[in-house]
């Protein structure tokens, strides 16, 4: 009873503090109020150590979305780990990441958003090894490992900005930019983002934190740990315009979202598929916040967190129908059995398709309407529309593979959709992911985009969805021969399914030296010639002459003799000298 306890007070907790930062977004925008709190935590000397909080529509609005989510996930949390013995350990996590995201979404001040920054990097780790096995303690690793990249470049930063006097980047963004030394605190906070938000070439831990339990993939890959760099990277945008690493960031968030849309195609991981369609929804945010456009990776990121989370949350109740199991391949006919968390996945998965009308529309729609008025070469807008087709083709390869095509897994089963804790809060989240993304565009933009193009050009997001729709269908019911031939040789479809070997080069070709070098030096240099020199070897040298002085304290009576017949010997050669 007490385990269910903490989760329904914590579900009513995150969900009024949702609905009160609601009211208090609303007023702030409509009102165009900031408020930026210090509180002097210590005054000791001449110095003051003060913490600092930035309230603005945008912080109330990000806030009002992770604490909606996190608590829809901790109700769903309540069925979906029912059989979890150590339930409130597995809700004071979520409830750690959840608070340690808020302390990043509220901090002006850079040395509060390490604290946030490094907080989501370990209760993230706590998080993906918590199936305690050897696939989940690897992938943690890596998790933990690839996000520390970025910590360290924080910390770089905030040793740089000691040559302002204050931590509180806000107030130095417009003379960071007219700094030309100052251009590498810009590099550095680019790096730091690229790593929380798995860009390439750190994209591999991604795909692999899907080790973790549902609700975390669902809370992890919608609003919080993936979306802290794109957040960033909006509250420094001022620093980063005009910046020749923006091109970069632009080309390789380009091709993460390509590459992503690529390896969603040749996976059969249900998980895995959506987590490779959230790193092609993070390149399409990142891309398009280099292209200086801040509000529309913002207003992108609050659609997909909704979307996203839902479609997390009906893969877990289908893994649980399916007796854990996660390859699609053997799903197939779920749409007769378990029709309402059916329902929720299509809609979810078309919102994130942009099909007209639903969240994912407003914002995908007008991020390629933008791209296609941009000055930008006809490279990167292949990689946009190319990408948008592949989010619609892996989209209907899945919906083929799980609702239309035969059940293939056992003769008798037995699936129901009854689970009504879990469909209550996937109803709340279906609602939001229908009219988040209208009623967000009309509060967000206060003013409306000027899109100019011509007929063809507008229509390509229809004409691009289409056609990656059709080729999904097609694709799906193909027989085994002609899959054959589609995925092409075996080298080539390994090479795409791995996410271009990336896996193993950030594991074998990154990590593995790193560590057994580390490994070499802590065996040959902290626990070899240091300690026969430093500790260990003082140690042992002390405890020779230790024992060898005891023996003379014992007043031992051979000591005496022995000594004796010295003194004999040595008078006996002194009187023979």
């Amino acid at each position: 009873m007490q385990k269910y306890c903490i989760c329904f007070v914590s579900f009513f907790f995150l969900l009024f503090y949702s609905i009160m930062n609601f009211f208090l977004m609303t007023y702030f925008i409509m009102n165009n109020i900031v408020i930026f709190l210090e509180w002097e935590l210590i005054s000791f000397s001449s110095m003051s150590i003060i913490m600092s909080i930035l309230l603005d529509w945008m912080s109330l609005l990000f806030m009002m979305f992770v604490s909606l989510i996190s608590s829809v996930v901790i109700y769903y949390s309540k069925s979906y780990m029912k059989s979890e013995l150590n339930l409130n350990r597995f809700i004071i996590l979520v409830l750690l990441f959840v608070f340690s995201m808020i302390l990043l979404i509220i901090s002006p001040n850079i040395i509060s958003i390490l604290l946030g920054w490094d907080g989501l990097g370990l209760v993230s780790y706590c998080l993906v090894i918590y199936y305690q096995n050897i696939k989940s303690y690897n992938a943690g690793m890596l998790t933990a490992l690839s996000n520390r990249i970025g910590d360290v470049f924080i910390l770089m930063v905030i040793s740089w900005m000691m040559n302002y006097g204050s931590w509180n980047y806000l107030f130095y963004l417009e003379f960071m930019k007219n700094d030309y030394y100052m251009f590498m605190i810009g590099v550095m906070i680019i790096i730091a983002a690229m790593t929380k938000s798995a860009q390439i070439p750190f994209s591999s831990w991604l795909p692999a934190a899907m080790a973790a339990p549902t609700p975390v993939s669902a809370l992890v890959h919608s609003s919080t740990l993936v979306t802290a760099g794109v957040y960033l990277l909006i509250r420094f945008n001022l620093l980063l315009l005009d910046m020749f690493f923006l091109k970069i960031l632009l080309l390789l968030s380009g091709l993460t979202m390509f590459m992503s849309g690529v390896s969603a195609n040749y996976e059969f991981d249900l998980k895995k598929i959506i987590a490779l369609s959230t790193l092609s929804q993070l390149g399409l945010m990142m891309s398009i916040l280099s292209m200086g456009l801040p509000e529309l990776a913002f207003f992108h990121l609050l659609t997909h967190a909704m979307f996203k989370a839902l479609l997390f949350m009906c893969a877990g109740v289908i893994i649980h129908m399916m007796n854990d199991i996660q390859d699609i391949r053997l799903m197939g006919g779920i749409s007769n059995y378990i029709p309402l968390t059916s329902l929720c996945m299509n809609i979810s998965n078309m919102a994130l398709c942009g099909i007209p009308f639903l969240a994912g529309f407003y914002s995908k729609d007008l991020i390629l309407e933008m791209v296609s008025m941009s000055n930008f070469n006809f490279f990167i807008f292949l990689l946009y529309y190319i990408s948008t087709g592949l989010t619609m083709y892996y989209s209907f390869r899945l919906m083929m593979y799980l609702m239309i095509n035969d059940f293939n897994l056992m003769s008798i089963y037995n699936l129901y959709d009854e689970d009504y804790i879990m469909l209550k809060s996937m109803f709340l989240l279906l609602f939001m992911s229908i009219i988040s993304g209208s009623s967000l565009m009309w509060m967000i933009f206060s003013y409306p985009y000027m899109i100019f193009l011509p007929f063809n050009l507008k229509m390509m997001v229809i004409y691009i969805s289409l056609f990656g729709g059709i080729l999904g269908y097609l694709v799906s019911n193909m027989n085994i021969h002609s899959v054959n031939k589609f995925y092409m040789s075996y080298n080539l479809s390994n090479f795409l399914c791995l996410m271009w070997f990336m896996p193993n080069l950030s594991t074998y070709g990154v990590n593995f030296y790193f560590l057994n070098f580390g490994q070499n030096l802590l065996k040959n240099i902290d626990m070899g010639w240091s300690e026969l020199y430093s500790g260990q070897g003082m140690f042992m040298i002390l405890k020779k002459y230790s024992i060898f002085y005891n023996l003379f304290h014992m007043n031992n009576l051979k000591i005496y003799l022995f000594s004796f017949i010295l003194w004999m010997l040595f008078m006996m050669m002194m009187m023979m000298i």
